[in-house]
């Protein structure tokens, strides 16, 4: 995900206009396909600029510029010709919610519930030094790297552990910012955060939207 907005904003700049798409599971279900049940959802992405410190070359806070939800193209018109009468549902389409209703009389009435991309955003947080804590779990030292066990004939040779790193990192939420009933107001510029030392570093971003689902992006950054 975190290639997302450069490969979008280079795609943009050469006029071309990308949609990345997540294939959903029905895919696999022939009775799916054949009743025309599958649906591209559009892949969520997030957008973040660094803003370094004029002062201080080696502080930067991170502004958060857009976030786009996952949606499909034309999926109000398909839901409402299937919606039965008097009832109702919220779909989202083109980056917006919409509660899409139809009347007794098979009236369709489309109400947008959501004005800018902010509104998506429930919740949102930063970890500047991404790549400082590996994802580290204990395994078996007999365990097999592809993930096999050996034999079970001696169980005692499952008591010794190993450290191994899962090639992945552990998010440290250093910054977050976050909607409550009482505040409904949203930051979208970090605090400054300073570095030790000059040097390469990333960034992640992680957004929480209103339906409780995450994406996170990363963001190379030059210090120093």
């Amino acid at each position: 995900m975190g290639l997302f907005p450069a490969v979008l904003e280079e795609a943009k700049q050469k006029g071309i206009d990308l949609a990345p798409k997540a294939i959903p599971p029905e895919v696999f279900d022939r009775r799916a396909v054949e009743k025309g049940q599958v649906r591209f959802f559009d892949v969520a992405y997030i957008e973040v600029t660094p803003r370094f410190d004029k002062k201080n070359p080696l502080a930067v806070a991170m502004e958060l510029t857009d976030f786009s939800v996952y949606y499909s193209q034309g999926i109000v018109d398909s839901i409402a010709a299937e919606m039965k009468e008097g009832k109702s549902e919220v779909v989202c389409e083109q980056g917006q919610l919409y509660k899409v209703s139809k009347n007794k009389q098979g009236v369709i009435d489309k109400k947008r519930l959501t004005r800018h991309w902010t509104d998506w955003v429930d919740y949102w947080a930063v970890d500047f030094d991404y790549e400082s804590r590996k994802e580290i779990i204990k395994v078996a030292k007999n365990l097999g790297v592809e993930g096999a066990l050996p034999g079970t004939a001696n169980a005692a040779e499952f008591l010794d552990f190993e450290e191994r790193w899962t090639g992945a990192y552990v998010f440290e939420n250093q910054w977050q910012t976050f909607r409550t009933r009482q505040n409904r107001d949203l930051e979208l510029t970090t605090a400054i955060h300073a570095y030790p030392k000059a040097g390469r570093y990333i960034i992640a971003v992680k957004v929480i939207d209103i339906f409780g689902n995450d994406t996170m992006t990363l963001v190379p950054v030059t210090a120093g």
